[in-house]
């Protein structure tokens, strides 16, 4: 099975660039996996496609302010994604910008980048401070390994996600090709975040309001949560010919005892987003119910809880378009997509949502 045998036509004016005005006003296509019937709707109508007894998963991931912008001794600005840390592994970071061993790069809010800084590290008293010369607010990171493919271990005296969430920005999509605003700080989150963690947003949970979750509880529809701090594998694109020979990286998740209760109980399983269902799916092949989940789901693949899936539209060739291959069927998705391209539905990240039953 070939990467390159899950590719379709998106255009580029296909892809959302912004969120919606209003959060939830998306369109919504539906599609039944086992007959390909296709069915055009709109994401505050989600209620009219569960049923009473329905368990509704999501998940309760935070989205940390993981860009932050950095600057060599010298003055040439460098940038930063702050990763997911698994235990006591090193801190990581994804650079943009060459970097070398031992480098030494100041934080500071992006603003102060536009103006002159003195240089001079060579005279600080301590290896991961600032010196005065900078400013006492500026904080300094330490490269201590390069891992190639633009990834990079660090250090410094405070906790790399503090200091993310004090200097750092929303870690918007490369593919939107623009920096983040004030509306993105809160757009980029669903509204139910809580577990500080993730590298990126749980892109699919973007469009659910709190008004569209209390029409769903009214209707019958149990709402559970769980954890699974979206990772390095969001970022990376596959590097492999064959889908079998990619080897999926991991990231942290947690599915509280009352979540599992209501699977087991559940008229059908709803997964919101595909972090969620390679998290529950994850469950089901080893009963674990906490630690590093690295699962890779792509055609082939039988589902055990999953029975309905609400999603986003993904790109080419990516991972999260094959589990939605995997869970739909590539024909029945590929159709799906052709229609959606053609009808004008909006991709990607801030874009228009399937739910696939």
């Amino acid at each position: 099975m070939l990467v390159s045998d899950f590719n379709y036509n998106l255009p580029e004016e296909r892809i959302a660039k912004f969120p919606p005005e209003e959060r939830g006003s998306t369109r919504l296509l539906v599609l039944n996996r086992k007959t390909g019937k296709l069915t055009d709707s709109y994401y505050r109508n989600l209620a009219d496609f569960l049923n009473p007894g329905d368990v509704l998963i999501l998940n309760d991931t935070r989205v940390m302010q993981s860009r932050i912008f950095c600057q060599l001794p010298d003055g040439r600005k460098r940038e930063l994604v702050v990763l997911e840390k698994h235990g006591d592994e090193p801190q990581r970071v994804m650079y943009r910008g060459k970097l070398h061993e031992k480098d030494q790069l100041i934080i500071h809010p992006r603003a102060a980048l536009l103006a002159p800084v003195a240089t001079g590290l060579a005279r600080s008293s301590s290896p991961c401070q600032a010196p005065d010369s900078l400013g006492s607010n500026n904080k300094l990171l330490i490269v201590t390994k390069i891992l190639g493919n633009g990834i990079a271990e660090v250090e410094s005296d405070t906790p790399l996600a503090d200091l993310a969430e004090k200097y750092g920005t929303v870690p918007l999509p490369p593919y939107l090709h623009r920096d983040a605003t004030e509306s993105d700080k809160k757009r980029y989150q669903t509204v139910w975040a809580k577990n500080m963690g993730s590298a990126a947003a749980p892109t699919a949970s973007l469009n659910m309001t709190e008004e569209l979750l209390k029409k769903l509880r009214q209707k019958g529809v149990i709402i559970r949560y769980l954890t699974l701090h979206v990772g390095l594998g969001t970022f990376l694109p596959m590097r492999t010919e064959n889908v079998e020979d990619h080897h999926m990286h991991s990231e942290w998740f947690h599915i509280p005892d009352d979540t599992i209760s209501a699977i087991k109980s559940a008229k059908r399983v709803v997964a919101l987003g595909t972090t969620v269902a390679r998290t529950l799916e994850y469950y089901a092949k080893t009963g674990k119910t906490s630690g590093e989940d690295d699962i890779f789901i792509y055609p082939g693949f039988e589902f055990k809880i999953v029975d309905a899936l609400l999603t986003n539209f993904h790109a080419p060739k990516s991972t999260v378009l094959m589990l939605a291959s995997a869970f739909a069927g590539w024909e029945h998705l590929k159709n799906a997509y052709d229609h959606a391209v053609k009808e004008k539905y909006n991709f990607l990240s801030y874009g228009d949502s399937m739910f696939i039953c």
